[in-house]
This record gives C-alpha cells, sequence and structure tokens, in this order.
C-alpha cells in the first residue's frame, strides 16, 4: 500500500448538514434525490438534525403493483 492509499483508508466523511448547515464528520444520509436528465445528489444530516427527517421512501414501494 502507498502512503496516499493509507490516507484514503484513514480519511473521513465530511459533509455540511442540510438542516443546520453546520460540517460534520459523521454524517447521515437523509434523502437521495433522483433526476431524470443526470444524475441526482444525495442529501446529508448531523446526527442531531436527522431525527427531524422522516423515513426515506422505498422507490420499489412506490411501484407498487395497481390492483383494477
Amino acid at each position: 500500500m502507498t502512503d496516499h492509499d493509507h490516507e484514503a483508508a484513514r480519511r473521513r466523511p465530511i459533509r455540511m448538514c442540510a438542516r443546520c448547515e453546520r460540517i460534520t464528520e459523521a454524517p447521515i444520509l437523509v434523502h437521495e434525490h433522483h433526476a431524470a436528465t443526470g444524475p441526482g445528489f444525495n442529501v446529508y444530516a448531523c446526527p442531531e438534525c436527522a431525527a427531524h427527517y422522516p423515513p426515506q421512501a422505498n422507490a420499489m414501494d412506490l411501484l407498487a403493483p395497481v390492483s383494477h
């Protein structure tokens, strides 16, 4: 392993909380924004703010068969 590989292995994820806008080293994925015309993006929150977000919807649940 090179020094770069060791540094990458030690690096922790750093994201900005979408609610309080503080930088967190413990981001929690609270929403996946999908886009039809290009790549989507993920929304992260700090552990304190993550509880204020509703649970993520499962896209497969939205595709449930419709009974006639």
